[in-house]
């Protein structure tokens, strides 16, 4: 496949810096049920839910979720 071919890409937004799971998923999916939205963010999103977590007392201890990260806010487009 070349670049000429890819019709599609897929959706994705920056966080803000202070996003969580669930500031995202609220933002991005109104309406949803929470728990279904965040769990399909972190299955679309493994290269930041499966970060390790920083440290203990630092300032983004508890927050997986960096501002330079891209959030992927659909699923997996199908290939041919």
């Amino acid at each position: 496949m070349s670049i000429a071919e890819l019709s599609r890409v897929r959706k994705s937004i920056l966080p803000l810096g202070d996003d969580t799971w669930e500031s995202i998923a609220k933002r991005e999916f109104p309406g949803t049920d929470s728990k279904k939205a965040i769990s399909d963010l972190q299955s679309w999103n493994l290269h930041v839910f499966m970060r390790a977590p920083a440290p203990e007392g630092s300032p983004r201890a508890g927050n997986q979720i960096l501002p330079s990260d891209v959030i992927f806010v659909e699923a997996p487009l199908a290939t041919a």
